[in-house]
C-alpha cells in the first residue's frame, strides 16, 4: 500500500475507533479515545507513520529479548506505546482514557490494516 493511501486508512480508521469508542454516562460523552476532527486525524496518522519510521525499530531491537520471551506478543504493547508517543506529539486532540484502551487500539489497528493491505495487494 502506498504512503498516502496508508496515512488515509489509518485516519479513517481513528475515526471510527474513536466513534466506537464513545459512551455516554448519565447524558455526559466520556471518550475512551477521543479525536477531535479529521484534520487530526490525518494529522496523528502522519505522526504515526513517523514515529513507526524512526523510532519503532529502535524500540524493537532494544526489546528483542522480551518480544522472543513473548513469542511475539510484546510487539502489540510496542504498537500501543507508539499510539501513546502519538497522542503525545498531537495533544489532546488525540487522546486515551488509559493504556488498555490504547492496547484494544492497537490490536483492532494493526487487524485492520492487514485486512486492508492485504485487499490492495490482490487488486
Amino acid at each position: 500500500m502506498r504512503f498516502w493511501t496508508r496515512i488515509l486508512v489509518n485516519a479513517l480508521i481513528f475515526l471510527a475507533l474513536a466513534g466506537f469508542f464513545q459512551s455516554s454516562l448519565a447524558g455526559n460523552y466520556q471518550h475512551a479515545f477521543y479525536v477531535s476532527s479529521v484534520g487530526i486525524a490525518l494529522l496523528a496518522s502522519l505522526v504515526l507513520a513517523i514515529l513507526n519510521a524512526v523510532v519503532k525499530p529502535i524500540l524493537f531491537v532494544l526489546s528483542l529479548p522480551i518480544t522472543i520471551l513473548t513469542l511475539g506478543l510484546f510487539s502489540v504493547v510496542l504498537n500501543a506505546i507508539m499510539l501513546e508517543l502519538t497522542a503525545w506529539f498531537v495533544g489532546s486532540n488525540f487522546a486515551f482514557a488509559s493504556f488498555g484502551v490504547t492496547l484494544i487500539v492497537a490490536i483492532v489497528m494493526s487487524l485492520a490494516n492487514a485486512v486492508i493491505s492485504d485487499h490492495f495487494a490482490r487488486g
